[in-house]
């Protein structure tokens, strides 16, 4: 089995529909940001800060590859991953990309409750969430397959899922 690999903008359901899946499934959820955390030995907010966004892709790439190696997995990404082409290309070899999608509304209530989102310490949140949607939409496009999580639970998502690759 290919590994199956998330992606999509932050708050669209990455890691409680990955832990879904790892549930279902029995296979081992591995989340870049957080394997980042472990190499670096510093949260991703701290990398941005110190390093900015230009150092933290470069790491996420190096990350990237590191874990695609793995067999059988769950990959979780990410929002900003699929902006390099690179890291699509090496997900892709041994992974079925999935997409999770949400509007602009959700993503800002997921969001909101926490302070781990170094993009969105902006002074409007949701007109940043919109923008970077905009930019990235056509990326996220480029996943194998497409789904909304509007008004899903994660365990309906992961069932979702789980139908989808069949076909891959």
């Amino acid at each position: 089995m290919k590994n199956i690999v998330l992606t999509g903008f932050m708050g669209t359901g990455k890691t409680a529909v990955g832990m879904e899946l790892e549930r279902l499934l029995n296979l081992k959820l591995i989340d870049v940001d957080t394997e980042i955390e472990k190499s670096e030995k510093i949260t991703i907010n701290e990398i941005f800060k110190q390093f900015g966004e230009p150092r933290f892709r470069e790491i996420e790439t190096e990350m990237i590859r590191k874990l695609s190696s793995h067999k059988n997995a769950i990959i979780s990404t990410g929002g900003g991953a699929v902006l390099k082409q690179e890291n699509m290309e090496i997900l892709r070899q041994n992974g079925v990309i999935v997409c999770l999608t949400a509007t602009p509304e959700t993503i800002l209530n997921r969001t909101s409750k926490g302070n781990d989102r170094p993009l969105l310490k902006v002074e409007n949140p949701f007109a940043k969430i919109n923008e970077l949607l905009n930019f990235r939409r056509p990326f996220y496009e480029k996943a194998d397959i497409m789904i909304d999580t509007e008004n899903k639970t994660p365990l309906q998502i992961a069932e979702e899922i789980i139908e989808k690759v069949k076909d891959f």
